[in-house]
């Protein structure tokens, strides 16, 4: 069994040569198994005019007749990488509603951002949806 002390690092029984050697060895880096990246091109203009999701939270949504239906809660992403709206629903003032999911996709938004509008919705068959419950 190899031993070192701590004050100086010498292996007992071998010369401070072979313990600089051993000690070389055991502190050298371990290679690391590199993974290839693909780095895309974005076009940061596109980008720039996209939607900013904090600014989007807790907007009104309404159906295509103007009518309230909720509000955004949250976009969750799973592991399909498939986008989810997070609304909240069936509520009064932010009281007594639940969450509901529903694919991003679904969902109009207007040019600016400051519109959404989830088309044939309204609140009675939004809060008859299965309740969404935040995994953690």
């Amino acid at each position: 069994m190899v031993t070192f002390t701590r004050r100086d690092c010498i292996v007992p029984g071998l010369g401070l040569g072979a313990a600089f050697v051993v000690g070389a060895t055991l502190l050298s880096p371990i290679p690391a198994m590199s993974q290839a990246v693909e780095i895309v091109k974005v076009d940061v203009a596109a980008v720039a005019n996209g939607f900013r999701v904090s600014k989007m939270l807790g907007s009104k949504v309404t159906n295509e007749k103007r009518e309230s239906i909720g509000s955004l809660d949250d976009l969750v992403i799973d592991n399909k990488k498939q986008i989810f709206a997070v609304l909240e629903v069936g509520g009064f003032l932010g009281l007594g509603g639940h969450l509901i999911a529903v694919p991003y996709d679904s969902l109009k938004i207007s040019d600016d951002g400051k519109k959404i509008e989830l088309p044939g919705a309204s609140r009675d068959t939004l809060t008859a949806l299965t309740e969404f419950h935040y995994s953690s």
